[in-house]
């Protein structure tokens, strides 16, 4: 009987979590659609496509382009569900394409810029009521008409207060370029795609536009402007009004873009940051420009002053005060590490394009600056964002002012010389870059020092051992594919271009399934057995030349770094992730002002922007990056203006493991942003590229060993 009702009761369960599930299957938008499309199939069957048909047809056309859309930029779902998702909106879509085959005028209604009429309007807002998603509509009505961005609750009493102060809010146009009839030479050409391009391929020319020869700018108190930020901040006061301000990490962006502000005018100004380093900027603000007041918005903005001149608000907390921000005046903004807008899906990069976007709707020439150091790109399409927030472009095609330039040029994409002249053109828009090799020549050198370290205790042989599993996988997985190769193709030797097929493979499983040992777990182990002895050497240095600092990537190496100072008696400071801004800039201060501090344990990803250590010459990195990207902005924390002593990183490698490939590689790799912005022919690479070709690397060796 107690089987009975526990079967019974098991088949209640299962019977509840398929009602369950049917439920969520049939709940938002993606059932209403479905419903729809078969709807509009069976009727283009039928042969009758009256109007209402191809009204609907187009609705559920742009609903399926927006779900997706908000499926994959929605960060609360899994990816089994996001996939899912995007599986059944696939559906949707194959049977909409299927019916504008059998009646092809209707695929003119899929064209991105179709226009929507009054009744298909009307047909949206009743599908998506239908769905359950009200907010949605409301959200739509509130929209303001530049801009589309829906006006937030939270609004600081201070705010209100200024508001109250200066209700009316006059554009300014005064300094409105003239317009002019839009040139037709280009008209009909796809543009975004060649200028990028015009990047991708240098030709040997570095990216900097024209910037005064000499330039006559003072600076507070007894602080001291280099030749080369000099010139970015007179070129502000002779009128440029849009930089992408790319110099290398140590030149001193920061200062440059407080100072362009303060000789444009550009007050009331914005400046977006990473949550690391408002408080920095914020000090920053009050070295550079003393007698402008500056505020920084924390959580729900109660400190906030309305009446600041310079208002510094970091990235995660956009999505709370983008209404009054967009409402407040400012005539200039700032993005600090602007490659954090590179993914245009993002809150935040939308946020940022939008406000960018209100404020060049109320001034005629806004300053907007995008900062970012080296490297820029890891993929050339990370422009499009910066480009759009700087006005360059729209989100398709270049706006007035660039596509008169590249008008002006007299070719088209069709022609060779189009590109390295489209390059220019965009350079000439505001690109500013820098190398502190060219410009700062008083900064002492650094250099990249090899520590080997011999890993011969149990930990050791294991790593050895995970290695040679990972090898004999991976030769395994080799001999298969020869075996059963179908294609008749015989190679001698060793199959090289199989050998980078085999190593793929196994560097695809590690991100879509668990497996025992992979090149990831091993480089974590890796970095485990160093901590002590990393540690060791930071402390020995410490003892020896002053303050150190000391980097890693995960948080259980900067614990036993920080066990072994603890026990050495070494005071030392912690940067981490999880910190508040408060307590960062805290520890910052101890480890600058405090002699007693000789050390700051930093994390890699945490502490790789945004920080100023010069006091120290000496770092430990004891774990590897997958990008020399990581190594040197970790290095630029020291290696900058300020500087005083040659930099030292000592890397510490642990030998006879794929540590000492990856370090190879890495400097092999070198130079992310080479082509893109300083007209190098060095191939762009990634931290993908490192850990393939260390798989290959680890492949090659087995196979050689074998014979």
């Amino acid at each position: 009987m107690a089987r009975r009702d526990q079967r019974r009761s098991g088949g209640s369960r299962t019977a509840t979590r398929q009602r369950r599930v049917r439920d969520i299957d049939n709940e938002g938008i993606i059932p209403v659609l479905a419903r729809a499309v078969r709807e509009v199939e069976n009727g283009v069957a039928r042969g009758s496509v009256a109007s209402s048909l191809r009204t609907k047809f187009q609705v559920v056309a742009i609903l399926v382009r927006e779900e997706r859309a908000r499926v994959k930029a929605d960060e609360e779902v899994t990816e089994a569900q996001r996939a899912e998702q995007l599986k059944r909106l696939d559906g949707v879509a194959t049977i909409l394409a299927k019916t504008a085959a059998r009646d092809t005028s209707l695929l003119q209604l899929l064209a991105e810029d179709a226009r929507l009429s009054e009744s298909a309007a009307l047909l949206k807002r009743e599908m998506l009521e239908a769905a359950g998603i009200e907010q949605r509509v409301v959200a739509d009505r509130e929209e303001t008409p530049a801009t589309g961005l829906a006006e937030k609750r939270i609004v600081p009493q201070s705010v209100i207060a200024r508001k109250l102060a200066n209700p009316f809010l006059v554009p300014d146009f005064a300094n409105a370029e003239p317009t002019e009839p839009r040139p037709r030479r280009l008209a009909g050409w796809e543009l975004i795609g060649p200028l990028l391009r015009s990047f991708e391929y240098a030709g040997g020319h570095s990216a900097c536009m024209p910037l005064p020869d000499t330039a006559s700018v003072a600076a507070p108190g007894r602080l001291e402007l280099m030749h080369h930020q000099a010139q970015v901040v007179q070129a502000a006061a002779d009128g440029h009004r849009t930089f992408l301000l790319a110099d290398e990490p140590g030149l001193g962006k920061t200062a440059q873009a407080l100072l362009a502000a303060q000789a444009a005018g550009a007050y009331p100004l914005l400046v977006v940051v990473p949550n690391v380093v408002k408080t920095n900027w914020a000090r920053e603000a009050e070295r550079w420009t003393p007698h402008r007041a500056v505020t920084v918005v924390h959580g729900n903005g109660d400190t906030v002053d309305g009446f600041a001149d310079i208002v510094v608000v970091n990235y995660e907390i956009l999505d709370r005060h983008v209404g009054w921000l967009g409402d407040l005046g400012f005539r200039g903004m700032v993005v600090d590490e602007a490659h954090f807008i590179k993914n245009k899906t993002s809150q935040r990069s939308q946020h940022v394009l939008q406000l960018s976007e209100r404020i060049r709707a109320r001034i005629a020439r806004p300053l907007l600056m995008a900062l970012t150091g080296t490297p820029l790109i890891n993929d050339i399409e990370d422009f499009r964002a910066i480009w759009q927030f700087l006005g360059w472009t729209d989100d398709k095609t270049p706006r007035a002012r660039l596509m008169e330039k590249l008008e002006e040029t007299g070719m088209t994409p069709a022609d060779p010389a189009f590109y390295p002249a489209a390059r220019a053109a965009v350079v000439d828009m505001g690109i500013v870059r820098r190398r502190k090799v060219d410009v700062a020549s008083d900064i002492p050198a650094r250099r990249v020092a090899d520590l080997p370290v011999e890993l011969d205790d149990e930990i050791g042989r294991s790593i050895r051992e995970a290695e040679r599993e990972l090898a004999r996988r991976m030769v395994a997985r080799y001999d298969t594919a020869l075996a059963t190769r179908t294609s008749g193709r015989t190679v001698a030797g060793i199959d090289h271009e199989l050998v980078r097929r085999v190593a793929t493979w196994e560097r695809e499983d590690t991100t879509t399934t668990k497996t025992d040992e992979n090149v990831f777990s091993m480089m974590r182990r890796i970095g485990q057995a160093k901590a002590g002895l990393a540690a060791d050497y930071a402390a020995q240095l410490a003892r020896n030349v002053g303050k150190v600092v000391f980097f890693a990537k995960h948080l259980d190496v900067m614990d036993v770094a920080e066990e072994t100072f603890a026990k050495r008696g070494i005071s030392y400071a912690s940067i981490r992730g999880d910190q508040t801004p408060r307590v960062r800039q805290k520890n910052i201060d101890a480890f600058v002002e405090d002699p007693d501090v000789q050390i700051v344990v930093c994390s890699l990803m945490a502490a790789g922007v945004g920080l100023n250590l010069q006091v120290a010459s000496n770092l430990v990195l004891a774990e590897l990056s997958w990008t020399d990207a990581e190594q040197t902005q970790a290095i630029d924390r020291i290696h900058r203006i300020g500087q005083a002593e040659p930099v030292t990183a000592w890397r510490i490698i642990a030998a006879q493991t794929i540590d000492t490939k990856v370090a190879e590689l890495i400097d092999s790799k070198a130079g992310l942003a080479a082509r893109a912005l300083d007209g190098s022919d060095d191939e762009v690479s990634s931290s993908v590229d490192v850990q393939l070709e260390a798989l290959v690397a680890l492949l090659t060796e087995a196979l050689q060993a074998r014979g």
